[in-house]
C-alpha cells in the first residue's frame, strides 16, 4: 500500500509483520548488525524489499535575472496600459446602456430592470452577475455604494448583448451598428489577455488602443477636438497621470527618437501657426520640404522664425563649445535662412512669414504650432554644452490641456507651454528682421 508516496517491503507469506520486527530485522532501513542477518544484495537492500524513497532537494533557483525583471515590466506595462483604456470604454458603455434603457425598463421592473433588459436570451449570464453581486455584497467588496448596482457587474461583452438585443433602441444616436460590434470584437483579444495576466505584444496594444479611442468618440466620450489630437492623440494613461508632469506628454533621448513617434509631416501639416525659436532650426529646414513649407504658408498659416544670427559672438561661442571649425555653424545656419527666404519668396502674403534673427546666447530651441490656441503642441530642447541638437533630449509639451473630453485650462496650473511662449515672444520683441 502507498504511504505518502513510499513503499513497504512485502511480507514473507506467513501474514503481516509488524513495524518493530521488519526493524529488528532490518528490512525497513539497512541490514540489521549481529548474527543471523538475512544476506544482503549489492543494492545495499535485502532481496525482495522495496527501498524508500530519500528526500532530496530540488536546488531551485528563485531569483529573477536582470532580463527576466525588464520582460516581467514590459508585461505589466502593456497590461497596465490596455487595463486604463478598456476601463474607460466599460465605464463609457455602462453610461450609454444605463441612459438608453433604464428609463425604458425601470418603471415597470424597479431594480431588477437589468434583468428585464436581459430577457430569456441573457438569463444565464445576468443570473451569475446577480450571484457575484450578492457575494460581493456579503463579503464587503462594494466600497462604492455607487457600484451597487447590477449593471456594474456586467462585463464588456455583456453590455454588447444588450446593446445588440436592443438595437432599435440605441440606432438614434449610433451610425453604424456593424462598426460598433466589431470595435468590441476586437477588444476581445486584449481583454483575455488583461484579465488573466498573459503577455500582450505590442501589436495587440496598439490596436486596442486605437480601438479604444474610437470607440469613445464613437460613444460620444470625445468631441473629436481633443486638443492636438490630430497631431498627437491623447494618451489615457497620460490622461489619469498627467497632473504629475505639467503639460509634458513625452520625453525622449533624442531627436531621432522624437521623429520615430511624432514625424515632422505630423507635427507641422495642418497648422494655422507656426513659431520657431533656435540656432538653425534644422527639424523644420532639413526635415520639412520646402514645398510643404510653402503650401502650408499658402493656405493661411502664419509662420515666425528666430534663427541665432550666423555673425554674432554667440555662435561663434557655441561652434567652439562644439569643437567645430571656425564659419562651419554661421555658413550651415546661412544656407537655413537662404532656403526659408527662398520660401518666403513663392508667397504671395510674404508679410505672413517672417524671419528674425537674434544676438543673444541661445538656451533652447522650440517648434510650438498653433501656441495661441486649446491644441497647441510644441517641440523643447535645452542647448547641452558639448551636444549637438540632434543629440539632445527632447520634450513635447501639449497646450491648453489633455483631457479626451476637453475642458479648457487655466494657464496657471503650472504648465510649460506657457513659459516658452513668452521666452519666444520676448526673443522675438529684441530680434531684427531679415529682408
Amino acid at each position: 500500500m502507498g504511504s505518502g508516496g513510499l513503499e513497504l517491503p512485502p511480507g514473507d507469506g506467513d501474514g503481516p509483520r509488524d513495524t518493530d520486527a521488519a526493524e529488528e530485522s532490518g528490512t525497513l532501513g539497512g541490514p540489521a548488525d549481529g548474527p543471523g542477518a538475512e544476506p544482503v544484495g549489492a543494492s545495499g537492500n535485502r532481496p525482495g524489499a522495496v527501498p524508500l524513497a530519500r528526500p532530496m532537494e530540488i536546488g531551485a533557483d528563485l531569483r529573477w535575472s536582470a532580463d527576466t525583471w525588464t520582460a516581467v515590466r514590459t508585461r505589466a506595462q502593456r497590461a497596465g496600459r490596455a487595463y486604463v483604456w478598456l476601463n474607460l470604454v466599460e465605464q463609457r458603455l455602462r453610461s450609454v446602456v444605463a441612459a438608453v434603457l433604464r428609463p425604458i425598463y425601470e418603471p415597470v421592473h424597479g431594480e431588477e430592470w437589468v434583468v428585464a433588459a436581459a430577457g430569456p436570451a441573457g438569463q444565464e449570464w445576468v443570473q451569475r452577475a446577480v450571484a457575484v453581486r450578492e457575494v460581493s455584497r456579503r463579503k464587503g467588496y462594494l466600497l462604492d455604494p455607487a457600484d451597487d448596482t447590477l449593471l456594474a457587474f456586467l462585463t464588456l461583452p455583456q453590455l454588447r448583448e444588450l446593446m445588440v438585443q436592443h438595437w432599435p433602441c440605441f440606432e438614434p444616436y449610433f451610425e453604424d451598428r456593424r462598426d460598433l460590434e466589431l470595435a468590441l470584437d476586437e477588444l476581445e483579444v486584449a481583454r483575455s489577455a488583461v484579465a488573466r495576466n498573459r503577455a500582450l505584444s505590442r501589436t495587440v496594444l496598439d490596436q486596442a488602443e486605437r480601438t479604444c479611442r474610437r470607440l469613445l468618440e464613437v460613444l460620444g466620450a470625445s468631441d473629436g477636438a481633443a486638443p492636438s489630437a490630430h497631431r498627437m492623440p491623447v494618451d489615457a494613461v497620460e490622461e489619469l497621470v498627467g497632473d504629475r508632469f505639467a503639460d509634458v506628454v513625452g520625453v525622449h533621448a533624442d531627436r531621432v527618437r522624437l521623429l520615430r513617434q511624432l514625424p515632422v509631416e505630423d507635427l507641422f501639416s495642418g497648422a494655422r501657426r507656426l513659431d520657431a525659436i533656435g540656432i538653425g532650426l534644422n527639424l523644420l529646414t532639413q526635415n520639412f520640404s520646402g514645398r510643404r513649407l510653402t503650401r502650408l504658408a499658402g493656405s493661411g498659416c502664419r509662420i515666425r522664425l528666430l534663427f541665432l544670427n550666423p555673425a554674432s559672438s554667440a555662435l561663434r561661442r557655441r561652434e567652439r563649445e562644439l569643437g567645430l571649425k571656425k564659419g562651419e555653424l554661421g555658413r550651415s545656419v546661412e544656407m537655413n535662412i537662404l532656403h526659408m527666404r527662398r520660401v518666403r519668396a513663392q508667397l504671395r502674403d510674404t508679410g505672413a512669414f517672417e524671419i528674425h534673427v537674434f544676438d543673444e546666447t541661445p538656451r533652447f530651441t522650440a517648434y510650438m504650432v498653433d501656441g495661441d490656441g486649446a491644441d497647441g503642441l510644441a517641440v523643447v530642447q535645452s542647448y547641452l554644452r558639448h551636444a549637438r541638437g540632434m543629440e539632445a533630449p527632447v520634450f513635447v509639451l501639449r497646450g491648453g490641456g489633455r483631457d479626451l473630453v476637453h475642458e479648457p485650462r487655466d494657464e496657471a496650473d503650472g504648465g510649460l507651454f506657457p513659459v516658452y511662449r513668452e521666452e519666444f515672444e520676448s526673443f522675438w520683441a529684441d530680434s531684427r528682421p531679415v529682408s
